[in-house]
């Protein structure tokens, strides 16, 4: 098959080669899924560089956790029905070696979640990482339904499935953007309120909005919003961190304990079996009625994957898709 692979960590133009690797063959409870596009998200990046100081897990990496395409082998024990499915992937180079930058890649059978045939790859491939960790920050501790919800970097990838799965499950969403010339690219069907934080009290024109308060914080980076969180939060809200900008955060603890906030960390690699799985069917539900939507930035073939994870490592907001070329 052909992908593309890195056999040591470092700058995306060095490392990532392109070319041929042997077609990988499902074992039991796994299926392989022929690759039509596969995402790229910012931890498959973060991996390649060895952020944190992270090392090589394998001796060989095929990045990338999420894709669409179609099941076209089923190991024994697996469902033999997903053959010949259209599915959405995730979780594939989650403590993997092979993930989907590639003709071919072989998950566990749960991890191929069946595409209804009126929505697009482009969508499927978008779904995976940024699409479970925002269902599990909104709803790991129950509905959200009536509840004021507010939404960090709302233009982000995770950010912008938090807005909507919160609108579809029946919240009142507000919204965060960095900078004010950027709240006309918020769409006010999801987001009831929008705050830029550059603004001069981005508080205040929080709790203009939920003058009591707001009950959930989906929050991209806690080292820079924890004291605004916590002027904004009512008693025994919710802030659920997938994110931070700096390693170390300091947290106004006293007045966060004294409203009675729990504090929830997100790593999307370990989260349950069933909340992965529950997300799975949510996410395929809110886009199947057209709830949920996905923004592509661009997109490049498998070819130049180095110029999609520069892509990526530039921060642009939207979803970065690769052409995988059909064998």
């Amino acid at each position: 098959m052909i992908a593309s692979w890195y056999d040591q960590q470092g700058p995306a133009a060095e490392v990532l080669r392109f070319g041929d690797l042997p077609d990988p063959v499902p074992g039991p409870g796994e299926v392989r899924v022929r690759v039509t596009v596969s995402g790229v998200n910012p931890g498959d990046t973060k991996k390649r560089r060895g952020w944190l100081g992270s090392s090589m897990p394998y001796p060989r990496v095929v990045p990338h956790s999420d894709a669409a395409g179609v099941v076209d082998a089923v190991g024994e024990g697996a469902d033999a029905r997903l053959a010949g499915r259209r599915v959405w992937v995730y979780g594939a180079q989650s403590y993997r070696s092979h993930g989907t930058a590639a003709q071919y890649t072989v998950v566990p059978a749960d991890l191929a979640v069946p595409l209804p045939d009126h929505l697009s790859d482009d969508l499927g491939a978008s779904l995976g990482i940024p699409g479970v960790t925002a269902h599990r920050t909104v709803f790991a501790d129950g509905p959200v339904d009536g509840k004021v919800v507010l939404v960090h970097g709302v233009l982000g990838a995770v950010g912008s499935m938090a807005a909507q799965l919160a609108h579809w499950a029946g919240a009142t969403v507000i919204g965060t953007v960095r900078r004010g010339t950027d709240v006309e690219r918020v769409d006010p069907a999801v987001i009831d309120h929008t705050v830029a934080l550059d603004g001069a009290d981005p508080a205040a024109a929080i709790r203009a909005f939920a003058p009591e308060g707001v009950e959930r914080v989906i929050e991209v980076a806690l080292s820079d919003n924890a004291d605004l969180d916590c002027a904004v939060v009512r008693n025994d809200a919710v802030i659920a961190g997938y994110a931070t900008r700096a390693d170390r955060t300091g947290i106004p603890f006293w007045p966060l304990l004294f409203n009675n906030v729990t504090l929830r960390l997100f790593g999307s690699d370990d989260f349950p079996v069933e909340a992965r799985r529950q997300a799975a069917r949510d996410l395929t539900a809110a886009a199947a009625v057209g709830a949920l939507g996905v923004a592509t930035a661009a997109r490049y073939p498998l070819s130049d994957l180095a110029k999609a994870h520069e892509h990526v490592d530039a921060g642009v907001h939207g979803r970065v898709l690769v052409d995988v070329p059909q064998p």
